[in-house]
């Protein structure tokens, strides 16, 4: 295809995200035609929003996205399961960023169902060129530089995912979302502080097991070596879904006690 060119005039742009990566993405995920988790969604887009000094509009309840997504997507689209990445970006019309105005911008991604494990099983590796932070603005979705050079990799090396380390060498996340190893009844989690995505996904998914004894949950500061001796490891995705890890270098993992405590969790909604 034949590069095109424009021009700022051509364009009229006020989209700082497309500029300069000024935005915050969040997922909502719908599920048999209704809006599941919407709430914890909603307050996990406020706080992204107030950690990036985003001027929030007072349009901006619940109960308008979940009339937004309602009107246009689950009835205007007929999309009865699916991910909605929704990425809020400031425009360029205040006198300080603070108070400028802010746009959204979404896109829809139709599943199965958002609950389920892809059947195709990933293969991940480490990634030693670079690492990712560990600080305030680490756990949300905002413009990464490090996620696009790990996805170039792993396209490169005939990977589906790579898994970063932190500055302290310890695991933080994979590119798309973060990483749960089953060791026996014990899951180990990275935790926030080591870099792992804030996820509202993981985050209900989690509490259904610890509240039903399913698992024995354990946030960790886990080392790369650690990735080896888990039997299962689970990639959870806001944007993207649940995913098995079958292989990491020479090592393969099973996948049989992930999947019956994801079939579980479906059962609760």
């Amino acid at each position: 295809m034949e590069n095109q060119y424009f021009t700022s005039g051509e364009l009229n742009i006020k989209n700082r995200a497309f500029l300069l990566g000024d935005a915050v993405k969040v997922s909502f995920f719908i599920r048999n035609s209704k809006l599941i988790m919407d709430e914890e969604c909603y307050f996990f887009l406020m706080a992204s929003m107030r950690k990036m000094r985003l001027n929030i509009p007072l349009s901006y309840t619940l109960e308008f996205f979940q009339s937004t997504f309602n009107k246009d997507i689950i009835e205007g689209k007929g999309i009865q399961n699916g991910i909605i990445n929704f990425q809020v970006f400031r425009n360029r019309d205040g006198i300080t960023l603070s108070k400028s105005y802010v746009s959204y911008y979404y896109e829809v991604t139709a599943m199965d169902d958002v609950l389920s494990i892809h059947e195709r099983l990933l293969e991940l590796d480490l990634i030693k060129e670079i690492n990712v932070n560990n600080n305030l603005l680490s756990n949300i979705r905002v413009h990464s530089p490090e996620n696009i050079y790990g996805e170039i990799y792993a396209q490169e090396n005939d990977l589906d995912d790579v898994i970063f380390l932190n500055p302290n060498k310890r695991i933080a996340r994979a590119i798309s979302g973060n990483l749960l190893f089953l060791e026996g009844d014990m899951i180990k989690i990275p935790k926030q502080t080591e870099g792992a995505y804030i996820s509202p996904l993981m985050e209900n998914f989690v509490t259904f097991l610890h509240k039903n004894n399913l698992a024995d949950i354990q946030e960790h500061e886990i080392i790369a070596f650690e990735s080896q001796k888990a039997e299962e490891i689970l990639l959870i995705s806001d944007e993207k879904g649940i995913f098995s890890v079958g292989k990491i270098r020479n090592k393969t993992f099973g996948s049989a006690k992930f999947s019956g405590l994801v079939e579980a969790w479906k059962s609760s909604f």
